[in-house]
């Protein structure tokens, strides 16, 4: 009788067997929890589009460019400047300390206005992560600063042309009077390229604080 009672107080009871299967549950519950938090922690793979943000540019890139007014006055700005310094070199420049730098700003502003315009045809602007309206009208105020002085040494080159200079033994004057047409052209090309550039910088400005 006592080995009977001995050996059933060994036996497994119907209650600890819940217990058991009760434990087993609520570890795999804490488990599955842990496992769904974790998940939930890991952040996100970046997004590319948000990494590596759009330029900021408001004129469109490609062929519509040349439909707006700032391609428009790109363009005038192109074919007046070129205007300048073609006439500026057929003068023979007969004033270098002064028609010299005419002929630096005017082919440098050529020179960047046909970049900028390329830059906006081939669509480059739209690959580039950059502020393209601050940095068009930070361009077109630096040229039309350094343009209004080309054109005030432009004028005043031809505003000589009644000063008379000893060459050997005759006293001519410092333009002649061929150089002097050249010079007026070349004075008024460069008022207008600088208008086009101060119109250009303008609307930059809109664009950049509307």
């Amino acid at each position: 009788m006592e080995i009977s009672m001995h050996y059933k107080s060994k036996l497994p009871s119907a209650q600890d067997g819940n217990g058991v299967m009760l434990k087993k549950a609520c570890f795999w519950r804490v488990a599955l929890e842990l496992l769904c938090g974790a998940e939930q922690s890991v952040p996100p793979p970046p997004n590319p589009a948000m990494s590596f943000p759009a330029p900021r540019v408001t004129l469109p890139a490609g062929p519509d460019i040349l439909r707006t007014y700032s391609g428009a006055f790109v363009c005038l700005e192109i074919v007046f400047g070129g205007l300048v310094w073609i006439l500026v070199a057929s003068s023979n420049v007969p004033l270098p300390l002064l028609q010299g730098w005419v002929m630096f700003v005017s082919v440098t502003a050529f020179v960047c206005s046909l970049l900028f315009l390329g830059v906006f045809l081939s669509g480059v602007v739209t690959q580039i992560n950059a502020n393209w309206n601050f940095l068009d009208f930070a361009y077109h105020f630096t040229v039309f600063v350094f343009y209004f002085g080309a054109f005030l040494l432009e004028a005043a080159t031809t505003s000589l042309h009644d000063l008379h200079c000893n060459r050997t033994v005759t006293v001519q004057p410092l333009l002649s009077d061929n150089q002097y047409n050249i010079n007026v052209a070349a004075t008024i090309f460069a008022f207008v390229t600088t208008a086009c550039y101060g119109c250009s910088l303008g609307l930059a400005l809109r664009r950049w604080r509307p």
